[in-house]
Order: structure tokens, then C-alpha cells, then sequence
């Protein structure tokens, strides 16, 4: 009786293996490690966008096999049970509570193809017209000023002198180039000053700002390019994404009741 026993039970043995290789990634120290936990670890990765091939996953279990090594060492000592460790738990519940509400919030609110077109279009509205490639010297004086244009009507050439004698670092060593920009990214004297000129044109009269005296100089003018709606779309959105998220949590601040 004994035998038919062993044997029927070797036989049962013999038919569930299949099924327990097929759920389980290995048998640590007499306790199965189930396969889910490599998937959790491969949806995590394939999230940021990345590509899990046989190579990678082998690696994730690996990993799992060594994680369910330390947590029964750690079972073993007690860890579980002292202070320390339940703090960091309750600290690691909140995150990760908090990070899924914030998940299902974006999930429940996602961004629309419509909204993101009426954000760009308003972005357009606001940054069209025309871009200025302009050039500038700038000097400490009136006097000096003067003295600049009338050197360069004289026949010096702009770029020479603003290398020389133009207090501005960053455009000076490139002979006061300003590179493209629109009116507006300057103070308003400078734009102002900058905006009467027609192309290759050069001020008549130095221009006064904060920042002392300017000699400008237009060397082109276009209409301002913007990047196409597919080209931002993505920052778009995230912008968006975040901007709502932003609120949401505005919003559940002021809600609660703090006393």
C-alpha cells in the first residue's frame, strides 16, 4: 500500500511541475517565486519607453530571485518587526499611493488633440511677426556713442569696432551680434530705436537704455519661425499635463480642512 502510494504521489508530483514552471520563476529555499513579479518589473521598464528582450528579462530574474533570497534573510532576522523599517513602509505606502491617485487623475483627464491645438494656436498669436537680426555696440557715454558712428559712416566697419570698444560680453566678440529676436525680447528703448530701421540700416543717434548707450544696426528682418504643432505637440501636452496636475493639487489643498 505503502509503495502505491509513493508512487501515485510521485505521478501527481510529476503532472503539477509543468503547471508550477509555467507560473513561477524558480523555488527559493522551499518557497515559489511567482513569474508576475518579473512582469511587474518588465511593465515598469517598458513605461519609460524602453525595449525588454530575452537578454533583459534574465536579468529581471535574476534580480527577482535575489530579492526573494534577501527578504527571507531579512524574515529570518526580524526586520520586519523593528520601528525603522515600518516607518520607511509607511513612508513607501504613501508614495506609492500617491503617485497611483495622481495616475488615475491624468488618466481621468487627459489632455485633448483640441486642447493642445487651441494652446498652440494661442502661442502663435503671441509670438507672430517679424524677428530682427540685429547688431549693437554699447558704450558707457553719449560722447562715445557719437564718436562710434560717425567713425563707422567714416568707413569703419561695425563688426571691428564692436569687437574693440562694446561693453556687452556676450555680443561684443562676435562684433555685436544679437542673433534672430523679436522686438519684445528687448528693453523697450532698444526695441523701439530697433524697429524704425529698414534692412543694413544703422542708428543716426545713440540710443539710451539701462544699460548705457547703444549704436544699433539691422542686419535683416523676416517673419518670426515658429515650430510646427506636430514638432511641440509632445511638450505641449506635458505642459498641459502638468499645469492640470498642478491645479488638481491647488485644489485639494484648499479643500482640506486643516486645523
Amino acid at each position: 500500500m505503502k509503495v502505491a502510494l509513493t508512487a501515485l504521489a510521485a505521478a501527481l508530483l510529476m503532472a503539477a511541475s509543468p503547471w508550477a514552471s509555467a507560473q513561477n520563476i524558480a523555488i527559493v529555499n522551499g518557497k515559489a517565486v511567482p513569474k508576475a513579479r518579473v512582469e511587474v518589473l518588465v511593465k515598469q521598464i517598458e513605461a519609460s519607453g524602453r525595449p525588454v528582450d530575452d537578454s533583459i528579462r534574465e536579468q529581471l530574474r535574476e534580480e527577482v530571485i535575489l530579492r526573494e533570497i534577501f527578504m527571507q534573510e531579512a524574515g529570518r532576522r526580524g526586520i520586519a518587526a523593528t520601528p525603522e523599517y515600518r516607518e520607511q513602509m509607511e513612508l513607501a505606502r504613501q508614495t506609492i499611493l500617491i503617485r497611483a491617485l495622481f495616475a488615475d487623475f491624468q488618466k481621468r483627464n487627459p489632455v485633448t488633440e483640441a486642447e493642445m491645438k487651441a494652446e498652440y494656436d494661442k502661442f502663435v498669436e503671441a509670438n507672430a511677426g517679424k524677428e530682427y537680426r540685429a547688431r549693437h555696440i554699447l558704450v558707457e557715454s553719449e560722447g562715445e556713442a557719437k564718436a562710434i558712428i560717425a567713425s563707422i559712416k567714416g568707413g569703419a566697419k561695425f563688426e571691428d569696432v564692436a569687437r574693440k570698444q562694446s561693453k556687452d560680453p556676450g555680443s561684443g566678440a562676435n562684433g555685436g551680434d544679437l542673433d534672430w529676436a523679436m522686438a519684445a525680447s528687448y528693453v523697450t528703448e532698444f526695441s523701439e530705436a530697433m524697429v524704425q530701421l529698414d534692412k543694413g540700416q544703422m542708428t543716426d543717434s545713440p540710443v539710451r537704455s539701462q544699460f548705457g548707450w547703444h549704436v544699433i544696426r539691422v542686419d535683416d528682418i523676416r517673419q518670426a519661425q515658429l515650430p510646427a504643432f506636430d514638432d511641440i505637440k509632445d511638450q505641449i501636452e506635458q505642459q498641459m499635463s502638468q499645469q492640470r496636475m498642478t491645479e488638481f493639487q491647488m485644489e485639494l489643498r484648499e479643500k482640506a480642512k486643516i486645523q
